[in-house]
């Protein structure tokens, strides 16, 4: 045998030793979870725990909450949204207006440039 191979088994020696007697049942009896029996057992249990009509409470209440939005907040909140596109699109508008206007300027400056050369005989 190999060296890793001693050492394997002595471990796994080890490890058997340290187990309690009938943990395999333990580990394969918590895998495989509850009985369907025991699912019902716990069911009935947690049912008399409740109060009649605690489904109900719970859906009234979830319904309140989930209230549609009055037509005030609804429009306000869609002003409010055309407003912030209407000012992005001026900005954007601004902002690419300039660009095109500094382009320009550079490129009438280049030809004013060649003119006065051209004007003053350098070419």
């Amino acid at each position: 045998m190999k060296p890793e191979s001693d050492a394997w088994q002595a471990l796994n020696r080890h490890a058997a030793a340290q187990l309690r007697g009938g943990f395999a049942d333990r580990v394969l009896r918590a895998a495989h979870g509850p009985q369907p029996a025991a699912w019902r057992q716990l069911q009935t249990a947690g049912a008399a725990q409740l109060r009649p009509g605690f489904a109900e409470r719970v859906i009234r209440a979830a319904r309140a909450a989930a209230d549609m939005p009055s037509l005030g907040s609804q429009f306000a909140l869609s002003a409010a949204t055309a407003a912030l596109c209407v000012l992005a699109v001026v900005y954007f508008h601004q902002r690419n207006v300039a660009a095109a206007d500094e382009r320009n300027l550079a490129e009438w400056r280049q030809v004013v440039t060649v003119a006065e050369d051209f004007d003053a005989g350098l070419l």
